[in-house]
């Protein structure tokens, strides 16, 4: 093992420099008039922002959203008036309104052509491995996962021909689970996705760029505060002969106090989104989050997951079952 510190020091030190260093100057940013951008999951939190803010630097938006009669699509349709911002049904579960959207967006399409595709839609919830029923599997991994693989594959021959960027909303939690594993689950499946694209999309002139925020659950509310009671009401009662009441309610108000201290400025998020998309040299990754949630990530990366269990086990040692 000691032969390996060598290696991670000068991986260390990589990364440091590459944090560090300044990002390189002078090269001009994209111009966005005339260029279309599709966004899913814009009712609410990080792709209701990008949108707007998208609209506002010139790009033509086509915002998807799962409840394009919401409170979340009219806001936008508000405050950004008629023009170029199109508000659309598009549930990424269906590959029926994947299809629409693509016709959509080709009717539409300005002179600049199809520039940019977010995938941002997404959701979370809690709960340790065997509390999740199977049915909620599934429906994680057709909304987090292959629901952004669907609208990729659906967009790929028009980004190959217009030479865009493809933008993936993932998270640092694709590192580290802790109380949401089904959500970490589908986040490192949707990273190795990108790995692979992007390797295959260089010879294109297509770049593929993934965003990994730390906790921003207050300014997205995709993740509400969870109720314990609740929890315990839809547990099988298998479930139920191996914990307790209290158990529940400590691993829920350990979970609850994680969300609690989340960042509130969602516009960081989109300041990466925005640079994925108009940077004449984006990153492949973009982690914005806190510092001591980088060290974290760092030192999952860096360290060997007997390590990391260990760390973890303790942060979680005092909750017992009882």
């Amino acid at each position: 093992m000691w032969a390996a510190v060598p290696l991670l020091f000068v991986l260390l030190l990589l990364v440091l420099l590459r944090l560090l260093l300044p990002r390189r100057r002078g090269a001009r940013r994209l111009e966005a008039a005339g260029r279309a951008v599709l966004i899913t999951g814009c009712d609410s939190g990080f792709g209701h922002l990008l949108a707007l803010r998208l609209h506002r630097l010139g790009f033509t938006v086509f915002a998807g959203c799962l409840c394009p009669g919401g409170e979340g699509a009219r806001r936008l349709q508000q405050e950004a008036g008629a023009g170029r911002l199109r508000v659309l049904r598009l549930d990424v579960t269906r590959a029926h309104d994947v299809l629409a959207a693509k016709e959509l967006v080709l009717r539409h399409l300005p002179e600049r052509g199809f520039w940019g595709l977010v995938n941002n839609a997404g959701i979370s919830t809690f709960g340790e491995t065997g509390w999740l029923s199977m049915e909620k599997y599934e429906k994680f991994a057709d909304v987090n996962l292959l629901g952004s693989i669907r609208t990729t594959l659906a967009f790929l021959p028009l980004l190959r021909k217009y030479k865009g960027r493809i933008v993936f909303m993932s998270s640092i939690t694709a590192y580290v689970a802790l109380g949401n594993g089904i959500y970490s689950m589908t986040k490192a499946a949707i990273e190795k996705f990108c790995d692979a694209l992007r390797l295959e999309m260089k010879k294109f002139g297509v770049q593929v760029c993934i965003i990994q925020p730390g906790n921003y659950a207050p300014s997205t509310k995709i993740q509400p505060p969870v109720s314990a009671e609740e929890i315990w009401d839809e547990l099988s009662e298998e479930e139920k002969a191996v914990y307790n009441k209290e158990y529940v309610q400590e691993r829920a108000n350990f979970f609850n106090s994680l969300l609690s201290e989340g960042s509130t400025n969602g516009n960081e998020v989109v300041d990466a989104m925005v640079d994925a998309l108009t940077s004449p040299a984006p990153k492949a990754r973009y982690v914005v989050a806190k510092l001591k949630e980088k060290a974290l990530v760092l030192v999952c990366a860096l360290f060997p997951t007997l390590v990391m269990d260990s760390v973890l086990s303790y942060a979680l040692s005092k909750v017992k079952l009882g």
